[in-house]
This record gives structure tokens, C-alpha cells and sequence, in this order.
């Protein structure tokens, strides 16, 4: 029983280099599927995400179903990735190549089609997007770009100085008509103070 639970059938450095291939094709694969494979949007993008690991379960493992033989592939997927996450953090210009950069989505509170083509997105996955961060509408939000880990992020729309004005006088006048209310109700009501 011991022997089938810790016995490899394969070689470690095979299992080294099986997991190896498969990290760098996923890499690459999700890099060209684009930033939408990684927001998670819809339920067929998770789909595809929950089977991917699955679909390369084997490509990693090959013939050996022993523990040994799995706790080697994992160790090695954790350790290219420490490996590769370092690498990256000290060169700026792979670390954007290999992640890609943000893409504006709406800017100055103008949604960029285009680019919601390029990424793949829909008026109403960004609208749900939008919803989940908090904003009621669309027409709410300044500036959103979706991040090169796929997370879209959303700026609200601050007050442009003429609307900041036009609140700061509505104020005061609020304050005079209370104010002129008070003097009415002094007037009416001679000898209070």
C-alpha cells in the first residue's frame, strides 16, 4: 500500500519539466486570452477557468497518480511562480509585457467602445462590474480601466468647480431663507428675543 502512495512512475525531473510547460503555456495562453479570462465576468469565463486546471491535470502529472508524484508537481508550480514573481518585481518592462498594461475603458465619463471590443466586454458586464463597486449607473463613473490582472477599476465622477459653485450658493441661499424665517417669526411675534 506505502509503495503505490509514495512510488513515482515517472522521473522527478520529468515531473520537473511537465510542470514547468504547462506554468509557461498557461502564462502565455491567458496573456493572449486577454485580461477578460481573469476578471472572472461571466459564468463561462469561470467555467473555463475552473477546467483549465483540470484539462492540464495530466500534461502535469502524466502517468503517476502516487502523492509523491502530486506534491512534486504542486512544489514545483509554487516554486517556478516564487521564481518568476521576484524575476519580474526587479524588471519592469517584462513584469508589463508578460501582464500586459491597463486599458481605459471610460474616460472623462465617456465609455471607449472601442476598447470595450478590444477587451472583449459589454456594455452590461461593465455596468455589472460598475454595481458591484458601488455605482448606480454608468453615467456616475469619470474614469475605469481593467487592470492586467483583469480587475476593472472605477474613479466617481468628482464635481467640476461650476457645479462645487452652484451647491455653495444653493447653501447660502438656504441659510438666508432660514435666516429671513427667523426674522418673520420675530416680527410677528413682537417682544421675544
Amino acid at each position: 500500500m506505502w509503495h503505490h502512495i509514495f512510488m513515482l512512475d515517472v522521473s522527478i525531473l520529468e515531473k520537473v519539466i511537465r510542470a514547468v510547460l504547462v506554468y509557461v503555456f498557461l502564462i502565455i495562453g491567458l496573456r493572449l486570452a486577454g485580461k477578460r479570462e481573469l476578471a472572472q465576468l461571466n459564468p463561462f469565463d469561470l467555467v473555463v477557468l475552473l477546467t483549465l486546471s483540470n484539462t492540464v491535470q495530466n500534461a502535469i502529472i502524466g502517468n503517476d497518480n502516487s502523492l509523491s508524484g502530486g506534491l512534486i508537481g504542486a512544489a514545483t508550480l509554487l516554486i517556478v511562480n516564487y521564481l518568476v514573481v521576484r524575476f519580474l518585481f526587479h524588471h519592469d518592462r517584462i513584469d508589463r509585457l508578460v501582464e500586459g498594461e491597463s486599458d481605459v475603458l471610460i474616460d472623462h465619463g465617456q465609455i471607449k467602445e472601442d476598447h470595450l471590443k478590444r477587451e472583449l466586454l459589454t456594455r452590461h458586464e461593465l455596468e455589472i462590474a460598475a454595481h458591484r463597486q458601488g455605482f448606480g449607473d454608468l453615467r456616475e463613473v469619470d474614469q475605469a480601466s481593467i487592470e492586467p490582472g483583469g480587475g476593472i477599476f472605477f474613479a466617481a465622477k468628482k464635481p467640476t468647480p461650476d457645479e462645487a459653485q452652484q451647491s455653495e450658493l444653493m447653501r447660502r441661499l438656504d441659510a438666508i431663507s432660514s435666516q429671513l424665517t427667523e426674522l418673520r417669526i420675530k416680527i410677528e411675534k413682537p417682544g421675544t428675543d
